[in-house]
């Protein structure tokens, strides 16, 4: 099982390719080629529940919900 280090250097990691909009994440001495940019946000969201699940804590997610009457 990985550290809590170790899932926040992969987080972090991935989140600096998402924010350069590449698709190829390197950590650890490891290639991981992603087909797209969703992917990786779902391997970050992925990765959010792991740290939260070794910390003890849960995830808490908002939903907003936005309605509009037609124009």
């Amino acid at each position: 099982m990985a550290t809590i280090t170790d899932l926040r250097a992969r987080r972090d990691a991935l989140t600096a390719q998402r924010s350069s909009g590449v698709t190829r994440v390197s950590y650890d001495g490891k290639t991981v080629d992603y087909r797209s940019l969703t992917e990786i946000d779902r391997a970050i969201e992925a990765l959010d529940r792991e740290i939260a699940a070794a910390e003890g804590r849960r995830m808490v997610r908002h939903v907003r919900v936005t309605t509009t009457k037609g124009l």
